[in-house]
């Protein structure tokens, strides 16, 4: 799977340079990334809703949009795959392969980001 994934990381930034007006990822990377994570935010909504019918098509052809969208709000964001196949690996030594990070840690994190927002000037 990273396989793929490195291939499409790589397309996609091989279309930074594709004329925005044929190319849906030269568009997407050229309107920045809040509109790359609206995107995403749509098609994990999306991907989310056809799981509630249970429209097992559909939740793969929204996957695999939902990747294409992750891919692309990676590479406007300067992040390499391997970056979070680290990340992934990292926390399976530390939780487990089939883990996530515990809610305590998302909190400190979150704090310290509000914290840090709270603590600039205005």
């Amino acid at each position: 799977m990273s396989d793929a994934i490195d291939r499409l990381h790589r397309a996609i930034l091989a279309a930074r340079d594709e004329d925005v007006a044929t190319s849906k990822t030269a568009r997407l990377l050229a309107a920045g990334l809040p509109k790359m994570g609206k995107k995403l935010a749509e098609e994990a909504v999306e991907t989310a809703l056809d799981a509630q019918s249970g429209d097992r098509e559909r939740i793969v052809a929204e996957s695999a949009d939902l990747i294409y969208h992750l891919a692309v709000l990676w590479a406007g964001a300067g992040i390499e795959p391997r970056r979070v196949w680290e990340e992934m690996e990292r926390r399976e030594r530390l939780y487990g392969i089939a883990a996530k990070v515990p809610k305590e840690r998302k909190v400190a994190r979150s704090s310290r980001r509000r914290d840090a927002v709270a603590a600039r000037p205005r």
